[in-house]
């Protein structure tokens, strides 16, 4: 018989490598000093009906935050090809709106964030600021709930999409794509983009708002590895190549980006 005590490791993640746990029905995570604000988060989710985000259960015995376990499978290493296809990049696109449509009213003054992001993308929401593949849990290849709010602050909708839709799409050079995702770029860019519903004012500012996302996120990452976040650490090693390559990339391609947004896509693929 399976201990229901038995805590079993999670896969995903870097900051908090090794130490995310489920429990039974429960995941068990590290608190951290905005850890409060997270809760206030959730349970707003919760409140308002919106499914996909975990709940917050409290504390356990051993100081750590307590968290329902969402059934289903993460996206991580090696990437099975389910998760690379346009359905799950829709979906992902489409569970994204809704929850900003559930998180657009929750009051998040009074609380103690991470690193917001900067003007002019702060202020409208809490944006989840790091829909990677692997905080995204899928169930029968559609995207069902966002993981890991530990980065979530003060954004905007923009700013979230540009999150997404770069890691996703994902936005950087075919040299650094693998898999069969590889020569699709434009063509995924613009079908994520189409399945959120940016309008067209807003698609003339998301290659901005992607180029500024990229460097933000791996300041916070640079800077966790500089303060001895082991995770981090090991992470920047092996990306910080690949992270130069792709803010490179955003400059030379900057306007066939936002040419993808607003016209037919070029038939050559690059």
């Amino acid at each position: 018989m399976t201990d229901p005590l038995q805590e079993i490791p999670l896969e995903g993640g870097i900051a908090n490598r090794g130490r995310v746990v489920r429990v039974g029905e429960t995941v068990r995570r590290p608190l951290r000093p905005t850890s409060s604000a997270t809760h206030a988060l959730l349970q707003h989710l919760g409140h308002v009906g919106f499914d996909g985000a975990p709940q917050f259960l409290g504390i356990d015995a051993q100081g750590r935050e307590v968290l329902s376990y969402i059934p289903g499978a993460a996206v991580t290493p090696p990437y099975p090809a389910w998760s690379l296809t346009d359905a799950a990049l829709v979906s992902v696109a489409l569970l994204l709106r809704r929850y900003h449509e559930a998180v657009v009213d929750f009051e998040f003054s009074g609380h103690l964030w991470p690193q917001s992001a900067p003007e002019p993308y702060s202020g409208e929401l809490i944006s989840h600021n790091d829909p990677n593949l692997d905080n995204v849990v899928f169930r029968e290849g559609q995207a069902v709930a966002f993981i890991d709010f530990d980065l979530a602050s003060p954004g905007s909708r923009l700013w979230d999409v540009a999150a997404a839709v770069r890691l996703w799409a994902p936005l950087r050079d075919d040299v650094d794509i693998t898999d069969a995702r590889k020569g699709r770029v434009l063509e995924r860019f613009r079908r994520m983009i189409d399945a959120y519903g940016l309008d067209q004012s807003e698609r003339l500012k998301i290659v901005d708002a992607i180029h500024k996302n990229h460097d933000w996120l791996y300041s916070i990452i640079r800077s966790g590895a500089d303060h001895g976040n082991a995770g981090f650490a090991d992470y920047w090693e092996q990306a910080a190549p690949r992270v130069d390559r792709t803010r490179h990339w955003y400059q030379k391609n900057h306007q066939l980006l936002v040419k993808a947004l607003i016209s037919p896509l070029p038939e050559k693929k690059w």
